[in-house]
């Protein structure tokens, strides 16, 4: 048991690490930073209730089987109902905090809260299928879930650095971005995952190596990059 639980949150915590290191001109308290973690830990039972309702919906109106239910439940159910509850937390626990003084805080916190939900969501999983989903999904959900963080969080930074400038409708227009852009990413994980033939699984391992290499592009940018906000 013990050594599944470390197996589940090893590439968490290896992750974690990695992004927070990152940021080089002032770190983020780890007290701070562990407590978006947990909150994003708890958007679990958000996202399962969502999931649950979204889920009943369109099963009264679409086969489970149709290309068009697919799309629908990765995109808006799923991928929606996950990334919603990261955003909350973003916009509750740090929009304010004057911890927040630099446009990479956002991915620390972005990521921080997506890998909190992917710790509780990794944990479950690896006690059902043991060290080989552990090992999956080590390479494929962990890291996708803290790709999807990166981008909100370049959007969050922006949407931060425009409300400084006074530019309430950039603000208000990085603020969708930070929630539109995470969720086409999770949901084409996940639809391209689930939908049949060989294409879409083509696809899957295309998008998926092109959008971790653009991700760890953009952090290692961002952190270059990072100024006061």
């Amino acid at each position: 048991m013990k050594f599944l639980l470390a197996a589940a949150l090893l590439p968490v915590i290896v992750l974690m690490w990695y992004i927070r290191k990152q940021d080089k001109i002032e770190q983020e308290p780890f007290g701070f930073v562990m407590s978006i973690f947990l909150c994003g830990a708890v958007t679990v039972i958000s996202a399962l209730i969502l999931e649950t309702l979204g889920e009943f919906i369109l099963n009264i109106f679409l086969p489970q089987t149709s290309l068009v239910y697919l799309a629908l439940y990765y995109f808006l159910v799923v991928a929606g109902a996950e990334e919603l509850g990261k955003y909350v937390v973003l916009r509750l626990r740090t929009w304010r905090s004057p911890e927040f003084n630099y446009t990479y805080d956002a991915v620390v916190y972005a990521v921080a809260a997506s890998l909190g939900f992917a710790a509780v969501e990794n944990i479950m999983y690896v006690f059902q299928g043991g060290m080989s989903t552990a090992l999956l999904r080590a390479l494929t959900s962990i890291p996708g879930h803290a790709m999807f963080a990166v981008f909100m969080g370049l959007h969050y930074g922006l949407a931060k650095q425009a409300e400084s400038r006074g530019q309430t409708g950039v603000r208000d227009s990085e603020l969708r971005k930070m929630l539109i852009v995470p969720v086409l990413l999770h949901g084409f994980y996940d639809f391209s995952l689930s939908a049949d033939g060989w294409i879409w699984i083509l696809l899957f391992f295309v998008f998926y190596i092109m959008a971790i290499i653009a991700a760890f592009l953009k952090v290692k940018q961002l952190s270059n990059e990072d100024h006061p906000v």
